[in-house]
């Protein structure tokens, strides 16, 4: 019951890639430049609507 892989899934698991494995690696470059393109907009906003 808690097999991490059972013979019914060992195929479709070998098929199909994680999509999540593969965006790990690039998340310390991913993060900071979606936080600064974050804090860009929300300071134009801030800007705009003073």
């Amino acid at each position: 019951m808690s097999a991490p892989h059972s013979a019914h899934q060992a195929g479709s698991a070998a098929a199909a890639p994680d999509v999540v494995e593969d965006i790990v690696p690039m998340m310390p470059i991913v993060l900071p430049i979606v936080g600064a393109v974050l804090m860009f907009l929300l300071a134009f906003i801030a800007v705009t609507m003073a």
